[in-house]
């Protein structure tokens, strides 16, 4: 490694500072990469801190959702939830047919057989089942209706939006004035409780817990308004909303279950005195789903006898104990749904296909590799960094010349560009979510179907197990699905680990890419990879530290950096450089980032709602969705962006939801993009927020080059080398282990 010169973190001349040289034109700052804070490296990078507030950035590794608009403003976002809610109602029946009764487990006992007795109550009729959420959610929803032929339109009609009835909002402000909540929450009370929502809040006050951003010392303060000594913390509706709260905070955090114990002790700080009868009761009506190391409890009734049976023998007393786990419905039937579909591409695959001179004629080994493997299997694992994304392009191409529907898909308009471009054919690559609604791709056939015969999913790893379930759901028997990412990345913003669990349980052939990045800043993204964080040279000042010591010297560089130093040094202009930070709340989220770049590049009124025309903007139009674009005007209609060349109007009434300035992202909303130049902010506070997918993430944004806003000193390498993933709950791994390969049928 060859050591650089720094600029001095002391008091460094902000107001001359440039990229790479100074006033004189000598070299200031240091070109290279973060390291353990001696001469010649540079402290660390990230940013400020972490929003406190529930819902603003990554919980866990996950960016959780202020922005998540209240209801879709586009005909695009729409279809995509119809679609996903045609796909429960189906899931609920395939799991319906496979339901049947559960026979007695004697030998069970502790946990396991109290939770495993309260399914048996509910599968017999004994307790009622009904959710206990009555939200948009979970509810069952009307099937869509069956597809047009694929010489159709594709795009959805839009349907009307659902008004909130004024008499059932007027009724449930009364109860919530009455109980001391903000009459505020009417119109969300009534929208997810329904137009009863004031006779069940008055009845079982603890339902306000469903609502989003209430917490259970103010749902408990409600109840105790209403009930008065009727009210206890041993209430069975307060435990049951309990547990039901606990599911949806672990789903935003990226599980899809949670384990009994974890919810048990959970409970019990919330001062249950019964914690396991909590459990129980929630289970018996229906808030919670029961699991046995994801598997469904009816077939894991036997394991957890043998394991008794051992215990109580003597023998295998080193064995682990039975792990019970806990899921709500929509994500355990997602789940179940989605190891059942990849199930059956596996098996309904030709697999004597001869792709060979497509293979020999790959433009590199690894592509060939991909390319014989997707013609030998129904479903394929790829993994690799930006370079490798070359790989899954060819495996297109070479599908495509072969007389094949084959089709690319992304995360995002500039994912699908690039992958349109390595293909060399426009018609090549969609969007996921326009492949979904029907904006984009080829049609379904007459059965729903899409009109594939490959489809490749590139930033796998950005697939929660919902959008999984769904894609999955919409490939014919014979599909050829290639799920190709970097494992290095984080994950994805809604539950589950879809990329992950595929590969973990191979039930897949897996190839991995042996292309890498090159330059600086690939040399620098393959250490983090491995959990290293060395210095690289930098000759063309590929990669740059600017050290700061607090929040708000980082704003005033970053400021600098992208209006001044990054155009004039490296030759970016601002509008091709991203900034990247932790979080959006804190001196240096965000929020208080665009703020002053917006000041800067383009000062103005915010006449439109806070918006200017010309303003950088991310569109957010459904939950984990981050759409770049630019403002173009305002009216009457709404806000007009222009994103990636798609015009989009999103309502007045949801530009405050679903419209942020978008000159500094968080990792979660960049992830699956890249710009010509990247800054990356990290100052003191954001050490928390650090994790090796977080430092990855947002240093890997940058093509050409990479400034890091650097003050968390050694938090950086301690995250880099000792913070790996989040690992989150999920069943999808086991299910797949669990299922008869193609051999075994």
């Amino acid at each position: 490694m060859t050591a650089h010169s720094r600029g001095e973190a002391t008091d460094p001349p902000a107001e001359d500072h440039e990229v790479g040289e100074d006033a004189g034109g000598r070299a200031a700052d240091t070109p290279g990469t973060p390291h353990e804070g001696g001469a010649g490296s540079a402290e660390g990078t990230d940013d400020d801190a972490r929003d406190a507030e529930a819902g603003t950035e990554e919980a866990g590794g996950q960016e959780q959702g202020t922005e998540t608009p209240a209801a879709p403003a586009l005909s695009e976002a729409e279809a995509e939830l119809a679609a996903q809610r045609e796909l429960r109602e189906r899931i609920e029946r395939r799991k319906a047919e496979k339901e049947g009764p559960i026979e007695a487990g004697a030998k069970l006992s502790g946990p396991a057989a109290d939770l495993l007795a309260a399914v048996r109550a509910v599968e017999s009729g004994e307790k009622p089942g009904t959710a206990f959420f009555d939200s948009p959610a979970s509810a069952p929803a009307p099937r869509r209706a069956a597809p047009a032929a694929p010489a159709a339109p594709r795009v959805p009609e839009r349907p009307a939006p659902r008004a909130v009835p004024p008499e059932a909002a007027a009724s449930a402000a009364a109860v919530l004035a009455e109980g001391g909540a903000p009459e505020a929450l009417a119109s969300p009370a009534v929208t997810t409780l329904g137009e009863g929502a004031a006779g069940l809040l008055r009845e079982d006050p603890w339902q306000l817990l469903s609502l989003t951003g209430v917490r259970p010392e103010q749902a408990d303060g409600f109840a105790r308004a209403l009930l008065g000594a009727e009210c206890g913390p041993d209430d069975e509706r307060r435990t049951a909303a309990l547990v039901g709260w606990l599911l949806e905070r672990a789903a935003l955090r990226g599980h899809t279950a949670l384990d009994a114990e974890e919810a048990r002790k959970a409970l019990a700080g919330f001062a249950v005195t019964d914690p396991a009868g909590a459990v129980e009761h929630a289970v018996a009506e229906g808030v919670a789903l029961v699991f046995q190391d994801g598997v469904d409890a009816t077939e894991a009734e036997g394991t957890a006898q043998d394991t008794e049976e051992a215990s109580e023998d003597g023998a295998g007393g080193d064995d682990e104990p039975v792990r019970v786990l806990l899921g709500l419905d929509r994500y355990a039937l997602a789940e179940e749904s989605l190891a059942d579909g990849l199930a059956r591409l596996v098996n309904s695959c030709e697999k004597g296909a001869d792709w060979t001179d497509a293979a020999t004629a790959a433009p590199s080994a690894s592509a060939g590799e991909l390319i014989r493997a997707a013609a030998s299997a129904g479903l394929v694992a790829h993994s690799g960094g930006e370079t490798a994304r070359a790989e899954p392009a060819a495996l297109v191409a070479a599908a495509r010349g072969l007389g094949l529907r084959a089709l690319g898909t992304a995360h995002s308009p500039d994912g699908q560009r690039r992958l349109a471009a390595a293909a060399g054919d426009p018609e090549a690559a969609v969007t996921l979510s326009a492949l979904l609604s029907g904006e984009g791709g080829p049609g379904r056939d007459a059965d729903g179907a899409l009109a594939l015969d490959v489809l490749v999913v590139l930033d796998a790893p950005q697939l929660d197990v919902e959008t999984a379930a769904m894609l999955v759901e919409s490939l014919a028997d014979g599909t050829r699905l290639v799920l190709s990412g970097d494992p290095g990345v984080l994950g994805s913003a809604g539950a589950g680990r879809v990329f992950a669990d595929v590969i973990a349980s191979r039930a897949c052939p897996h190839v991995v890419s042996r292309t890498p990045d090159p330059g600086p800043i690939g040399e620098l993204v393959s250490g983090i990879g491995i959990g290293e964080l060395a210095q690289v040279e930098a000759p063309g000042r590929e990669v740059v530290i600017v050290p700061v010591r607090d929040a708000g010297e980082a704003v005033h560089r970053t400021v600098q950096l992208v209006a001044d130093s990054v155009p004039r040094a490296i030759g970016v202009p601002s509008s091709d450089t991203q900034v990247i930070t932790v979080g959006h709340g804190g001196p240096a989220g965000t929020t208080a980032l665009n703020a002053a770049l917006k000041q800067r590049l383009n000062p103005g009124p915010g006449r439109f709602g806070g918006f200017d025309p010309g303003d950088r903007v991310v569109h957010v139009p459904a939950p984990g969705r981050a759409v770049p674009g630019s403002v173009v005007s305002a009216d009457a209609e709404g806000l007009h962006l222009d994103c990636a060349g798609t015009p989009v109007v999103v309502p007045q009434d949801r530009v405050e939801t679903a419209v942020r300035h978008g000159w500094a992202l968080s990792a979660h909303q960049a992830a699956g993009m890249r710009w010509p130049a990247a800054v990356v902010v990290l100052p003191g506070d954001a050490a928390q927020g650090l994790s090796r997918p977080w430092v990855y993430t947002a240093f890997s944004r940058g093509e050409r080059h990479l400034s890091v806003v650097h003050g968390v000193d050694q938090a950086l390498p301690r995250a880099v080398a000792e913070v790996p993933a989040q690992q989150r709950t999920t069943r999808l791994a086991a299910l797949l282990e669990a299922l008869p390969t193609p051999d075994a049928s």
